[in-house]
C-alpha cells in the first residue's frame, strides 16, 4: 500500500508538471502604469498572440475587481495558451494608479483605456515575437479594443460587448431594474451630454453620475460601438452568452447589424463571465465570486477555431 502511495503521488507530481510545460509564464511591464502576464506555449515557435482586454471598472488581468473574484480572463488564457495560442492580460491602469494611491487617477478618462491598448498592440508588435496578433476585448474591453485595432492587427474579437453607447446601455439596464427611474436617467445623460455636466439625477444614480465620475462617463459616451465597428479593416468575431446579465443579446445583434460579414456566436448556458448557468439569476449572480467554476469550453473553442481559419 506504502508503494502504491508513492506511485500515485509521483504520477500526480508528473501530472502536474507536464500540465504546466504546455506553456510559460512570464511578468511583462509594458509601460508606467500597464503590466500583464504573457503565457506562451512552449510547443509552438511564433504563435498567435492574443491580447485579452478586461472589462470596467479597475479590474486586473484575471478579469477580478474588488468585489469580485472569477478568474475569467485567467481561466480563458489558460484555455488558449494550452491550444498553441500566446495570450496576454493585463492590469487597468486604474489598478495600480489606486495601489500607489496616485492622485491623477481622478484624471482617468476612457481614451486612456484606449491608449494603454494600443501601446500594448505596439509592444508586441516590435517584439516580433508572433506570427498574428488578436485583441479580444471583454464588455467595455470590447470598445477599447475596437478602438485600439490597428490594420495590421489580424483580427478584433468582441466578447458580451455593448453595441449601443454606454449611456443608452446604462438607461436600458435602468429601465428593466427600476422602471421609472430610467427617465430621470435619460434627462440626466442628455444633460451631460449637452453641457459637460449635470446635476439633474436622483441620489440612487450617484454613482454612475456623481462630478468626480462625470468627466470619464462622458469621454466613454461619446463612442457607439456600432460605429466603431464598422471601421475594422480586418476579420471580427462577435461572441454572447445567453446567460449574460449584463450585456444582454440584443447588444450583440446591434453589432453584427453593424458589421453583418463578422462570424457570430452565441454560446447556450454563458453568463458575463464565461461560466454555465443552468438555474435561475441568484446562481448567475453567485458565480461571480466562483473562482474554481470551469468557464465554458465553447468560449476557447470558438475562439480558437476564428484565429486559426
Amino acid at each position: 500500500m506504502k508503494n502504491l502511495c508513492i506511485l500515485l503521488l509521483v504520477l500526480s507530481v508528473n501530472f502536474g508538471f507536464a500540465q504546466n510545460a504546455m506553456y510559460t509564464e512570464k511578468e511583462l511591464k509594458v509601460s508606467r502604469l500597464i503590466e500583464g502576464t504573457l503565457l506562451v506555449p512552449t510547443t509552438t515557435t511564433k504563435p498567435k498572440l492574443v491580447i485579452l482586454i478586461a472589462s470596467s471598472g479597475p479590474t486586473n488581468r484575471d478579469g477580478n475587481s474588488a468585489m469580485t473574484k472569477n478568474n475569467s480572463l485567467k481561466e480563458l488564457a489558460k484555455a488558449l495558451s494550452v491550444k498553441e495560442v500566446a495570450t496576454f492580460r493585463y492590469d487597468k491602469r486604474s489598478v495600480k494608479m489606486i495601489k500607489t494611491r496616485d492622485p491623477g487617477i481622478d484624471k482617468v478618462i476612457f481614451d486612456d483605456f484606449v491608449k494603454d491598448a494600443k501601446d500594448v498592440v505596439n509592444y508586441f508588435k516590435k517584439s516580433g515575437e508572433f506570427s498574428e496578433i488578436y485583441i479580444a476585448g471583454h464588455s467595455q474591453g470590447s470598445l477599447i479594443g475596437m478602438m485600439a485595432a490597428q490594420k495590421d492587427v489580424a483580427g478584433f474579437i468582441s466578447i458580451a460587448g455593448a453595441g449601443q453607447p454606454i449611456d443608452a446601455v446604462i438607461v436600458d439596464q435602468i429601465a428593466k431594474q427600476q422602471p421609472g427611474l430610467d427617465k430621470n436617467a435619460e434627462q440626466a445623460f442628455a444633460e451631460l451630454r449637452k453641457t459637460g455636466s449635470t446635476s439633474s439625477f436622483q441620489p440612487i444614480l450617484k454613482s454612475i453620475l456623481s462630478k468626480d465620475i462625470q468627466p470619464f462617463m462622458l469621454s466613454w459616451m461619446q463612442y457607439n460601438p456600432a460605429e466603431e465597428i464598422k471601421k475594422l479593416d480586418m476579420p471580427v468575431l462577435i461572441i454572447n452568452g445567453d446567460k449574460d446579465i449584463q450585456v444582454t443579446l440584443a447588444e450583440a445583434e446591434l453589432l453584427h447589424a453593424a458589421r453583418p460579414d463578422a462570424t457570430y456566436e452565441i454560446i447556450p448556458t454563458m453568463n458575463h463571465i464565461f461560466r454555465a448557468i443552468d438555474g435561475d439569476d441568484l446562481e448567475n449572480q453567485k458565480s461571480y465570486n466562483a473562482p474554481t467554476l470551469p468557464i465554458v469550453p465553447a468560449l476557447s473553442q470558438v475562439i480558437l477555431t476564428f484565429i486559426n481559419n
